[in-house]
């Protein structure tokens, strides 16, 4: 392949692909689709494969009318399971401009001006944390390689402070903390602590206390939540953090959900103490309104983390020569996307006020739904709600009910709203990232599990 490749067929192809972008951002309302079986794609498609070629309309044509309608769609009004997303439209058209440029985002030397500008959509973050000047950081896929990351730079840390040490290193959690730390820890060959939580579901200051009182300088870290997936709950943070300052362990937050309500002044006192934080991820794929895979990550001091994850060989030397602020020193990658920029564009496009008012209509989205909720004679709350996911029971119901009708609803297109577990128990959630599901779509649900 070669300039020779720009032919008018190939003008005519990035047409319809910018074409069927663009009616996708526009469209509205957004359908949820149905998932197929991998016979019947296999059935529905052929071999795509081929020595020859389909040709570019004919792949066009068998996405646009195959694949993509056996996709759900993550920005459906109704999709309030997991985390969903929301991503805005300047963001989902800025990322096709990120594929467009080929720009290699792993030194400053190759993609300077796209570093800089993801920096500043860091720099913006590190302000609503509180974490001291000269914070900084990268932007990585997920919330998985984030953790992992932050906590191969905490166990690296303690390995310099205390390298003898009987038994594994080991991390204080949360049984609430997020299922990536507990993969993180064995890939690094640690263990995981858990930390009695208190009556609120939150790890405390105290608790951190006992558990370093308890297994010293094993714990090379303590990962703390701000926002956990299935309930939304925030950890002590205000007591956990001068815990950790002053035995000097670093403390590393998962915000990869919930740090996101920072963009919202009414939300900010929730994450008291998070500026103790030694490192700190937020997914702005999730209810930052940017498209997948964004995972902000920062670092009160990049020189710790730049320490283990600085890859070193002959043909990597020259970079140095054009500035140290290298993106692939920071995490666990070279190559990388620059994943971030469709974040900043979108940052840019609409100002950050846009983005607190967004925030705040998915907040008031959950409050008016633990209304409706408490108010509906077959639907109890089953926690007290948090952040913008509302943890709820539908009375009455074993497990299989309610995976019946999380498949039904599904089938039908009116929502998806999938079971999960609370004390080993069957629960529903919604969360709420969406700023365009409306209270009357609630209503709806809520209806529906009548």
């Amino acid at each position: 392949m070669g300039m020779h490749d720009w032919t008018v067929e190939t003008a005519d192809l990035a047409d319809a692909v910018i074409g069927y972008a663009r009616a996708r951002t526009r469209l509205d309302p957004i359908p949820l689709h149905e998932p197929k079986t991998e016979a019947e794609l296999d059935e529905l498609c052929g071999e795509t494969i081929t020595p020859v070629g389909l040709g570019g309309p004919r792949a066009l044509e068998l996405f646009a009318d195959v694949l993509e309608p056996a996709s759900l769609s993550v920005d459906y009004t109704k999709y309030l399971s997991f985390v969903p997303a929301a991503p805005t439209e300047s963001a989902l058209l800025f990322d096709l401009v990120v594929g467009a440029c080929s720009i290699y985002g792993g030194s400053w030397l190759e993609g300077a001006g796209a570093v800089w500008a993801e920096n500043q959509a860091l720099e913006w973050l590190r302000g609503l944390t509180g974490m001291p000047d000269g914070t900084g950081g990268v932007f990585v896929p997920g919330g998985t390689i984030g953790n992992l990351s932050a906590m191969v730079a905490a166990r690296h840390a303690s390995e310099q402070t205390h390298p003898d040490i009987e038994g594994r290193r080991a991390f204080l959690v949360s049984a609430e903390s997020h299922s990536s730390v507990k993969a993180a820890a064995q890939v690094m060959s640690c263990d995981v602590i858990k930390v009695p939580t208190d009556e609120h579901r939150r790890m405390t200051g105290a608790a951190v206390q006992a558990a370093l009182d308890e297994h010293g300088h094993r714990i090379c870290g303590v990962v703390a939540t701000s926002g956990t997936t299935n309930l939304g709950v925030i950890d002590e943070l205000v007591t956990i953090g001068p815990v950790c300052r002053d035995a000097g362990v670093w403390l590393h937050v998962d915000g990869a959900y919930g740090g996101a309500a920072l963009a919202s002044p009414r939300s900010q006192p929730l994450f008291a103490g998070l500026e103790h934080a030694d490192s700190f991820i937020v997914d702005p794929h999730k209810w930052l309104f940017a498209p997948f895979d964004c995972c902000a990550l920062l670092y009160r001091d990049p020189d710790a983390a730049r320490a283990i994850h600085a890859q070193h060989a002959g043909y990597l030397a020259f970079l140095d020569a054009y500035g140290d602020w290298n993106p692939s020193d920071f995490a666990i990658h070279l190559t990388r996307r620059v994943r971030g920029l469709p974040f900043w564009f979108s940052l840019a496009t609409h100002g950050t006020d846009a983005y607190a008012e967004a925030i705040d209509i998915t907040l008031d989205l959950a409050g008016y739904a633990a209304e409706a909720i408490a108010a509906a004679p077959h639907l109890e709350i089953a926690h007290e709600p948090s952040l913008s996911v509302v943890a709820f029971r539908r009375t009455g119901w074993d497990a299989d009910q309610y995976q019946r009708w999380t498949e039904g609803t599904m089938r039908s297109g009116l929502a998806f709203v999938t079971p999960s577990r609370l004390d080993g128990e069957p629960i529903y959630r919604f969360c709420f990232v969406n700023p365009r599901t409306t209270n009357d779509e609630i209503d709806e649900i809520i209806a529906a599990l009548a």
